[in-house]
């Protein structure tokens, strides 16, 4: 197993690599608005820094039951937090308000060309450090990371497999693949805070055509492989995260992927995208 550790990242999460593309490829003119988002929190934390990189005003819209560390980091990067009712509707419902009360430009968690893109590089960036890899796995909530991770991950080696993994309690994206027909979540209650939000029009779109699947995880199972990850990679991930390495943990985990090897001696080489670290810690 290979680990990208975007735990380690900017701002804690992967999220800052789509947001510092959307931001910095703005004309002037656009900046000068300033910028509106929605998130749980770490896409949030992300435009608020790129915001502040960029010099101009970040409003932010959260779920009032956000985590108050993804809201405490919000607030150090300069954003400014606008609280809604935590369900997807009324996150979009409030950033559109504000968007058109101040004129700022939507930077969408997922639902941008300009995000995928800027997600992508995290799997291109593993993929050019470890070729050669069978397969690469990636938490799924609005799609983003994980349409970002097939054009990478297949960009540098069309054979590599990417599978998607989501909490049972946030199935949509295996329910609108496995329908092929786009499935909506209100909300969830699921510990993975950053998995809540559901694919968008665009993203199924490209997970449709690209993804290898999609593995459903328990709560349980989300929890063991934090801990795993704690105890012996010594390294802080929350839920989100875990959710991507918790699948190979059951018995048969790795076979269930269905990699193909020359022998039975080789072992599948698997990459594992960790995609934030935003824990709230207690003592």
């Amino acid at each position: 197993m290979f680990f990208k550790c975007e735990n380690l990242q900017k701002t804690g999460s992967f999220k800052i690599r789509g947001a510092t593309n959307a931001i910095f490829s703005l004309s002037d003119g656009e900046a000068g608005r300033g910028v509106v988002t929605h998130s749980s929190g770490n896409h949030a934390a992300a435009v608020a820094c790129a915001a502040g990189w960029r010099g101009i005003a970040a409003s932010i819209v959260m779920p009032k039951n956000a985590p108050a560390v993804k809201c405490r980091a919000v607030e150090a990067y300069g954003g400014k937090i606008t609280f809604c009712e935590p369900t997807v509707t009324s996150r979009a419902e409030t950033a559109a308000r504000i968007q058109q009360e101040t004129g700022a430009v939507m930077v969408h968690p997922y639902d941008d060309d300009r995000i995928i893109a800027g997600q992508a590089t995290a799997a291109k960036e593993l993929l050019e450090e470890v070729p050669g890899l069978d397969a690469v796995l990636a938490p799924v909530s609005g799609g983003g990371l994980l349409s970002g991770t097939c054009l990478g991950a297949k960009g540098q080696n069309r054979q590599t497999k990417v599978f998607g993994c989501e909490p049972e309690r946030a199935d949509d994206a295996y329910r609108s693949l496995t329908s092929g027909v786009l499935q909506k979540q209100e909300s969830s209650d699921t510990i993975a805070d950053g998995l809540r939000a559901s694919l968008a029009p665009r993203t199924f779109a490209i997970l449709r055509e690209h993804v290898d699947g999609v593995l459903l995880v328990t709560e349980q199972e989300i929890v063991e492989a934090m801990k795993r990850v704690w105890e012996h990679m010594k390294v802080v991930v929350e839920p989100s995260s875990a959710v991507a390495l918790a699948p190979l943990l059951r018995p048969g985990g790795i076979s269930a992927l269905g990699l193909r090897r020359s022998s039975a001696e080789e072992k599948s080489r698997i990459g594992i995208i960790l995609s934030g670290g935003n824990v709230e810690l207690k003592c």
